[in-house]
């Protein structure tokens, strides 16, 4: 059975369960910092599993793309661990519990319509005091006691949060894969090869509290998990998931570029295997908008995709070639993840640029172990350190087998022992980030079952009489609550706009005969409920008063402003700079927009001056902005962008400039682009991980921007003494006379500097058996002091020199040694470390000339006379 069928049947399984099918969202983590990438079914639903968001429909299945690099080493060495995978998982949130989703899952494996294993091959191991489910596998399912195996670690615990009990079903894969019976690990749960976990169940039952203790779930949650590439090995009848048709036509496509066979020899059965295992991870991330980078998500890109070429040149692949799989990843993934096959040409242009980038980074790893080791030898030392090692493992891709290969061809070894503590600590502190991170919010809180419907009409309205349904104050319902007191309001309709989707919230005031409120922020509640942020003013607020809910008028109109060029905006940096763009985030609040969105490399004048002017047209045109209601399917056809990471429901709102933007969105916006006024960019800049940053300004903002601008040119022009237009060329005429002067100077400080050598040739002395010059000299710069050294260097080509000279609050020293006692061991670059240390700075350079900075003037008369006597005693 093929990957994909398996993937079919069971989405089509759980479909004819009743449950909803989630599309695998991004691996990109949507408003959730505590994940660096999706590593589990189940993540993308945590705010339904802890109670923030309320499902429309209880019962969820989906076929997540993940990505988790905790076992990077292990990847292409055993037969299961990858970087990039798919979990099958179905959920119940507060809807069924253990004893369907057991019977469903014995139902989907033994079924011959679905997967069909032998039920005599299937066992399950579950936790000791989880005696329901043990009765439910033995009395309901018919397993016997002999496979269902008591374990300790069938407790699926991340901290603080919902947690609980778990089976697991693990698949016998016959003798050939383990029989002896002495071996204390052979049987389900253990560490083997012969028993294969397919599918983990977890009973999410309890909330672990903060101070350790476990309580019952108000809503008993299913979260359960099934690796596709397992079931594939299985079904497929091989040896590992690489030999399934999930990873075969990489391999042998990488097989056939390197000239090399599969399952010829190991060492390149483990290269092909890990090139095969990182282009899958590396051409999802790119396609869900991550670019290669120095930091996060973009560091483990390029980890991945610099450790795939280090393989690749153990099969002789010396130039560029990854980036030609990408279509071989679309061939097997395309049909269920069509974005690697509609951004094909952009990831094939990201990991081929990268690609060419490491072939030169790798040679300037050699340059640095060249020098690592060359230290070393100096040094007197045999062997290279663990953290120079890790050091170049870690910064430039090098395996430790290269450096060690290095190192041995120059006569010395590598301390294996502190590269491992180094990789450990590393890995230590990633592990202790994501225990810090991954728990979910404590499942409860009176919201999570408050179901009334409300209504928000602020689309239309921005006033509106609306009735109280619910005062909260410290987390529980209240009547009422008076002058100057905070709570959350929640009203039966409102026209204040909840903070979604990068636009802030409204605010505004309640006001009655009674009672004056200010409304200062909003958030939804579980079940979508708009919650309004209230602080009392005067008067006494109650539930089923009815009050004037009125929106302040002049913070909304700037922020529709800034939405709908934020429209304008996506477009015109879609035509500028390509088709790969994509928003990455973004910011809308009265006084500014900030826009940030998928893009490699720099973004010249000329683009950001283009951009500028095309969302300007927009506006100056007059635009209509149409918005309707339409079927997601409808949307799609009509071409509309869905925003980055945004969860949409079967009914869309669709926002239309004309025929330039196209968007789904829940936002609010201008009726025509007139109204926007003027649009003005403020900056922008790299953010990381591939990922850039706009900010702008429009309407009245956008005017104040330029008139202050404007201002400073007449503050300039009144200072250059000339008219607004004059400035350019009045600047452009002064830089010439600083040029001229700056000439003039420059051969004003070359006499000096003679001048000033030619007075201290009198000052050589000799130290030990050398010729010596120390000397205090008037330099106001380094480079002044260069000079002079280079004049006593031609005056005096057999002595030591060393000069310094107070600048500022500061000290500067140059030292200047002779080539005959630099081979004799005397060393510029040491020489004025020590020099320099003495007025508690420090500095180096070369054998023969060196440089330094102090921070202490005073002392620079000693500083010289320590120069003497490290002279004296090393020459």
């Amino acid at each position: 059975m093929k990957a994909s069928e398996i993937r079919s049947k069971w989405l089509e399984f759980f479909a004819e369960k009743g449950h909803k099918i989630e599309p695998s969202a991004s691996l990109v983590p949507h408003n959730d910092p505590s994940l660096l990438w999706i590593n589990a079914g189940m993540a993308p639903l945590k705010a339904y599993f802890d109670g923030r968001v309320k499902p429309d429909n209880p019962r969820l299945a989906n076929s997540q793309k993940c990505i988790r690099t905790n076992d990077i080493e292990n990847v292409g060495k055993t037969r299961r661990h990858h970087t990039f995978f798919e979990m099958l998982g179905n959920f119940s949130i507060g809807d069924y519990f253990k004893e369907e989703v057991i019977t469903w899952a014995w139902e989907f494996l033994t079924d011959k319509k679905w997967i069909g294993f032998d039920p005599e091959r299937l066992s399950v191991t579950v936790y000791p005091e989880d005696e329901e489910a043990f009765k439910l596998w033995n009395e309901k399912i018919g397993l016997p006691e002999s496979r269902i195996i008591k374990l300790e670690d069938n407790f699926w615990d991340i901290g603080e949060g919902p947690c609980g009990p778990c089976t697991e079903i693990f698949y016998d894969r016959g003798e050939a894969y383990g029989n002896d019976p002495s071996d204390p690990e052979l049987y389900p749960g253990g560490e083997n090869e012969r028993y294969l976990e397919v599918w983990n169940l977890v009973f999410s039952q309890f909330n672990h509290n903060k101070d350790g203790s476990y309580t019952p779930l108000p809503n008993k949650n299913i979260d359960t998990g099934a690796g596709l590439e397992r079931f594939a090995s299985i079904l497929q009848n091989v040896d590992s998931n690489f030999d399934t048709d999930l990873f075969q036509p990489l391999i042998q496509e990488t097989a056939a570029l390197a000239n090399v066979k599969y399952n010829d020899k190991p060492e390149y059965d483990v290269a092909l295997k890990v090139i095969a295992d990182h282009i899958r991870t590396v051409v999802f991330a790119v396609g869900d908008g991550v670019l290669p980078s120095n930091e996060g998500r973009g560091y483990v890109i390029r980890r991945l995709l610099r450790r795939a070429v280090r393989y690749g040149k153990i099969l002789g692949l010396d130039k560029p070639f990854m980036y030609t799989l990408t279509k071989t990843v679309g061939d097997i993934m395309g049909v269920y993840y069509p974005e690697v096959l509609e951004k094909r040409e952009f990831i094939e242009k990201v990991i081929a640029t990268e690609e060419e980038q490491f072939h030169k980074t790798l040679s300037d790893g050699l340059n640095i172990l060249a020098d690592i080791s060359a230290q070393a030898k100096e040094q007197g030392k045999t062997q290279i350190s663990g953290n120079d090692a890790f050091k170049l493992y870690d910064t430039y891709g090098f395996p430790l087998d290269l450096t060690e290969d290095y190192a041995s061809e120059h006569g010395l070894s590598v301390d294996r022992e502190g590269f491992d503590i180094a990789m450990k600590e590393q890995r230590d502190r990633a592990r202790a980030a994501r225990q810090d991170t991954e728990s979910m919010k404590v499942q409860g809180g009176v919201l999570s079952d408050y179901t009334v419907k409300t209504e928000f009409v602020g689309y239309n309205d921005i006033v509106k009489q609306s009735k109280v349904l619910a005062i909260v104050v410290d987390g529980q319902f209240v009547d009422h609550v008076g002058e100057g007191q905070t709570c959350q309001v929640i009203l039966d309709s409102t026209p204040f706009y909840a903070e979604s989707g990068g636009q802030v919230s409204d605010q505004g005031v309640l006001e009655s005969n009674s009672v004056l409120a200010r409304v200062e922020g909003l958030f939804k509640a579980p079940h979508g409920q708009h919650v309004h942020l209230v602080t009392v003013e005067s008067g006494e607020l109650k539930v089923n008063d009815i009050v004037k809910s009125e929106v302040d008028r002049e913070k909304r109109l700037d922020i529709i402003k800034n939405h709908t060029a934020t429209h304008l905006l996506h477009k015109a940096l879609k035509e500028v700079l390509g088709e790969h763009v994509n928003q990455a985030g973004s910011l809308v609040e009265p006084q500014r927009l900030r826009f940030d969105f998928s893009h490699f490399g720099s973004i010249s004048p000329e683009e950001l001056s283009q951009i500028e002017q095309r969302v300007n047209e927009q506006i100056w045109k007059g635009t209509a902005v149409v918005i309707e209601n339409k079927s997601i399917d409808e949307a799609k056809a009509m071409g509309a962008m869905a925003l980055f990471g945004e969860k949409y429901g079967d009914i869309v709102r669709v926002v239309q400039v004309g025929d330039y933007s196209l968007e789904l969105c829940g936002g609010c916006h201008v009726d025509n682009t007139s109204q926007i006024g003027i649009f003005k960019l403020l900056g922008e800049s790299g953010i990381g991980s591939g990922v850039r940053r706009i900010e702008a300004v429009t309407g009245r903002f956008a005017y104040e921007f330029l008139e202050g601008q404007l201002d400073l040119l007449r503050q300039s022009a009144g200072l250059l003494k000339s008219n607004l237009n004059d400035v350019p060329k009045r600047i452009e005429a002064l830089n010439q006379q600083v040029k001229e002067l700056g000439r003039v100077n420059e051969s004003l400080q070359g006499k000096l500097s003679a001048i000033e050598a030619g007075q201290l040739t009198d000052q050589v002395v000799t130290a030990g058996n050398t010729q010596l010059l120390a000397a205090e000299v008037q330099a106001s710069s380094m480079d002044a002091l260069r000079t002079i050294a280079d004049e006593l260097k031609g005056k005096l080509p057999e002595a030591v020199i060393v000069l310094g000279a107070v600048s500022g609050d500061k000290v500067n020293f140059v030292v200047a040694v002779p080539q005959e006692l630099v081979k004799k061991g005397l060393h510029a670059g040491k020489l004025v470390k020590e020099v320099a240390a003495v007025c508690g700075g420090g500095g180096g350079g070369r054998p023969d000339m060196a440089q330094a900075g102090g921070k202490d003037p005073s002392k620079i008369k000693e500083a010289l006379k320590r120069a003497e006597e490290l002279v004296s005693q090393n020459v």
